[in-house]
């Protein structure tokens, strides 16, 4: 079998696969305190990997900022049983009764710079926020969704998996939620939407309420395959990028 058509997941789960020498999710977590005021972690997982995860987050730590984690464990053990991210999303809200302004990120997205402007900038619009980048090149954005703005940066325009994308601006999986709008995200599931793919939800909410796009800045990376684990491993090591450079 080529070597890329290996899962990353057999074995471990795919954020807690190393990065120029740690967990791919702490890179993840290190750019995300600069933030500020994040009360708890909430990472949902499958049975297969929660042990994984509590035996990671008793030993995660950071100068920064202390952060209290609680794994979930969504209960499922094979993809005939997987809820979908904004079916976990729904969940986690629901088990832990969370009734808070929410910021939600895939552990597998990777930054090289920090995201504190996005907490500044979240503060600042109170209304849900997605976070873009500009992946340069209109094939890739088919693999992810086409988005179009007003001047304010308010999206007009979402589609998932464009045909004919007409820009290389695109949403990843960092999201910000305010507490008034966690309703909507009970409302959608309860309409039978899609559970899967977190744009879907996305794509549900901006013709009801106003949400607006962070450009990231640095690189990102989506890590799907060998081959970008790889790259992010070079520039991690090669350019000692960190949540101080």
């Amino acid at each position: 079998m080529p070597r890329g058509c290996i899962p990353l997941t057999l074995t471990q789960p795919k954020p807690l696969l190393p990065v120029a020498g740690k967990p791919m999710i702490e890179h993840v977590l290190d750019n995300l305190v600069p933030v500020g005021g994040l009360d708890r972690v909430y990472v949902v997982t499958n049975a297969k990997f929660a042990g994984h995860f509590e035996r990671w987050a008793a030993h995660y730590r950071t100068d920064k900022e202390l952060l209290n984690f609680t794994i979930v464990n969504d209960g499922s053990t094979d993809d005939t049983q997987k809820l979908g991210a904004i079916g976990d999303l729904h969940f986690v809200l629901q088990r832990e009764q969370v009734d808070d302004d929410l910021i939600v990120v895939a552990g597998d997205n990777l930054f090289s710079r920090p995201l504190g402007d996005f907490g500044r900038f979240c503060r600042e619009k109170q209304a849900p926020v997605l976070a873009v980048y500009d992946v340069g090149a209109l094939e890739l954005v088919k693999q992810y969704n086409a988005i179009d703005t007003d001047a304010t940066g308010r999206i007009t325009h979402f589609e998932e998996k464009p045909a004919v994308p007409h820009s290389t601006l695109t949403g990843i999986a960092l999201y910000y939620y305010p507490r008034e709008i966690l309703p909507r995200i009970h409302q959608y599931m309860a309409e039978g939407n899609n559970p899967d793919q977190p744009g879907r939800l996305i794509q549900w909410l901006y013709p009801q309420v106003p949400v607006y796009t962070w450009r990231v800045p640095g690189r990102w990376y989506d890590i799907g395959s060998f081959a970008q684990l790889e790259e992010a491993n070079r520039l991690f090591e090669d350019e000692g990028v960190s949540p101080t450079h």
